[in-house]
């Protein structure tokens, strides 16, 4: 990832940018096909920001990158690259800082599209890169997904 990205825990200062670059990967987010669901995601990433479990990449004070997080659920809750600033290294990026932040025998999961599904063309094969597995199918929004899980042990 080249020195014009910041990547860093959002800021409130930061969601207007935030649902601005949403809006150019909804239609890639089963939950996000209405402005009422829409509304519901700008609070949920109001209160993980408050939380300290949403990063964000920043380019030119733009958020080009985003995702949230649960310590208690331990999961990969939400992520997304802009399409104009993909294949950057931003959401390697963003999973590395993002695990910097658990303890090293912390088994995670994250949620994404099935192996047939056009959408999961990306994100499989990063999570795969970071030893994610797959488990179970599931289904989210009404849409058919994949959990992946990461069990990582102590160095």
């Amino acid at each position: 990832m080249n020195g014009q990205y910041k990547v860093e825990f959002a800021e409130m200062q930061d969601v207007d940018s935030w649902m601005s670059m949403i809006e150019a990967v909804r239609s890639n987010f089963p939950g996000l096909h209405s402005e009422e669901l829409l509304e519901d995601y700008k609070q949920t990433v109001i209160k993980n920001i408050n939380r300290r479990t949403a990063i964000c990449a920043v380019y030119s004070g733009e958020v080009t990158g985003l995702m949230l997080f649960s310590y208690n659920a331990k999961c990969l809750s939400c992520m997304a690259v802009h399409p104009d600033h993909r294949r950057q290294g931003i959401a390697t990026a963003m999973i590395d800082q993002m695990l910097s932040l658990f303890p090293e025998d912390t088994e995670l999961s994250v949620t994404t599209f099935r192996a047939n599904d056009p959408l999961g063309a990306a994100p499989r094969p990063l999570y795969k890169k970071f030893g994610f597995v797959e488990d179970v199918l599931t289904e989210e929004f009404d849409y058919p997904h994949q959990k992946f899980v990461l069990r990582r042990s102590p160095s």
